[in-house]
């Protein structure tokens, strides 16, 4: 342990060491004047969150959305038990778990085997939703978070760039400027009677500039089943296309529906395809556990065989066994590329937040009074819901809603326009769609002029 003497404070800018488990590594944190020091102050970080989360048994949400049917839910007050203590810009990060697919793409000098990785990195990014029935809050305008992670590699910033429609940018960076990833999500949420949908809208970008090539997709939709009564389930359903936009490669994932007596529910199948799509390989597993490999041909002898074998069981029970069934039938030749990391003993007490969402909130010493007083970890109605106090989570929640509803209707009578900090709006150079792109200057740690959103 460090004396007091040895210790000294992060708002001076030093290099600070985080340990978790075995592994040790450095989070920058720079003074204003960008001199960069080093210290070593070991933090572990936490495996729980200060309260478990509260039962929802006695509320109900056909009370607040028997009246929205079709309508998009962004736009409705919803009461904060339906809440997850995280905000929707910490939600975006947990893309970020699986990095190492990343690093394993980079050192291939295959285009074939780095389409593998970034695939299913892909894959992996929406594995975190599995469980996870508690809606994020939704970011305030202006609203930060930063994350810098040396043991995985990365350094993440996201900003909340529009509130109408609901729009958040985010930028992440190897350490090494081994990559960049990025994209802005404007998330749909509909209400459909029985079920809650939400739709990702917006590209999300992987750059490797080793080998000058840029990555592009959107995520599948998500689906929140017996919104009403029963035991809540989530699915992810639609078609995901993984484009290398240098070699013209690409991978056709479907993620399947549940379909009518479950058989499907979590597989994710697919291709990767030469550009004048021939089939080089195929891909399946579940999102919720596993993705594999294998030779196109395997492949499709193992689905003929199947689908002859197969006889669907049409009872309730039938159905009930396999939305909790998460396995995967291996085909022989097959090569793992990715596996779900289990969840924490205490995850159903914990939102059903894996090790690195339970992490995402955490406010170490050193971070006070270098991060800017936007980041999501400054949120009170966010602490308060993770500290167990619901009420005054409630409270802050509503505070936060009128204060900025105050300041929109202040700039509309001054004809004055919101501007944002680290993000502009532009075109995607790979897509050429409309993006919001990173302006710089976050990590200069030199903040001025910050609104004051809390």
């Amino acid at each position: 342990a460090l004396s007091e003497d040895e210790f000294h404070d992060a708002v001076s800018g030093e290099l600070t060491s985080y340990q978790t488990g075995d592994s040790m590594y450095h989070t920058p944190y720079r003074t204003h004047n960008c001199m960069l020091l080093c210290l070593c102050v070991c933090v572990v970080f936490r495996t729980s969150l200060p309260a478990p989360m509260f039962s929802r048994n006695d509320f109900s949400i056909w009370s607040i959305l028997r009246n929205c049917i079709g309508m998009e839910l962004s736009k409705i007050t919803m009461p904060v038990i339906f809440n997850e203590p995280l905000s929707f810009l910490q939600r975006l990060t947990e893309y970020m778990e699986h990095t190492y697919l990343i690093h394993q793409a980079n050192a291939s000098s295959d285009s074939v085997e780095r389409m593998k990785c970034v695939a299913a990195f892909a894959v992996s990014a929406v594995a975190s939703q599995w469980e996870r029935t508690g809606k994020p809050f939704n970011p305030l305008l202006g609203e930060t978070y930063e994350l810098v992670r040396e043991d995985l590699g990365f350094r993440l910033i996201s900003e909340q760039v529009s509130h109408h429609p609901p729009v958040s940018a985010f930028h992440a960076e190897g350490l090494k400027q081994d990559f960049v990833f990025h994209g802005s999500i404007y998330p749909k949420l509909k209400f459909w009677g029985k079920s809650v949908e939400a739709e990702p809208k917006g590209i999300i970008t992987l750059e490797l500039p080793k080998y000058n090539e840029a990555y592009t997709w959107t995520n599948p939709t998500c689906c929140v089943h017996n919104i009403i009564v029963g035991q809540l389930w989530i699915e992810q359903y639609g078609n995901m296309e993984v484009i290398n936009h240098r070699t013209g490669e690409r991978c056709c994932l479907n993620f399947k529906p549940c379909g009518l007596f479950g058989k499907e529910l979590h597989k994710v199948e697919g291709y990767i395809l030469d550009k004048s799509k021939k089939k080089l390989c195929a891909l399946y597993g579940k999102w919720t556990e596993c993705l594999y490999v294998v030779d196109p041909s395997a492949f499709e002898a193992h689905k003929k065989n199947d689908k002859k074998g197969s006889e669907e069981k049409k009872s309730s029970k039938a159905v009930r066994i396999r939305i909790t069934a998460d396995t995967v039938e291996v085909i022989a030749g097959s090569q793992l590329l990715w596996r779900i990391t289990p969840r924490p003993a205490n995850s159903a007490q914990m939102y059903s937040f894996t090790s690195f969402a339970m992490q995402l909130n955490e406010l170490h010493r050193e971070m006070e009074g270098v991060i800017p007083q936007t980041d999501c970890r400054l949120r009170p109605d966010i602490r308060a819901m993770e500290n167990g106090d619901i009420d005054l989570a409630s409270e802050e929640k509503k505070r936060l809603e009128e204060k900025q509803r105050a300041a929109r209707k202040n700039r509309s009578k001054s004809d004055e326009e919101w501007k944002t900090k680290w993000f502009q709006q532009g075109q995607n150079p790979h897509t050429s769609s409309q993006d919001w792109l990173f302006c710089g200057g976050y990590w200069d740690r030199a903040y001025s002029q910050q609104p004051d959103i809390y």
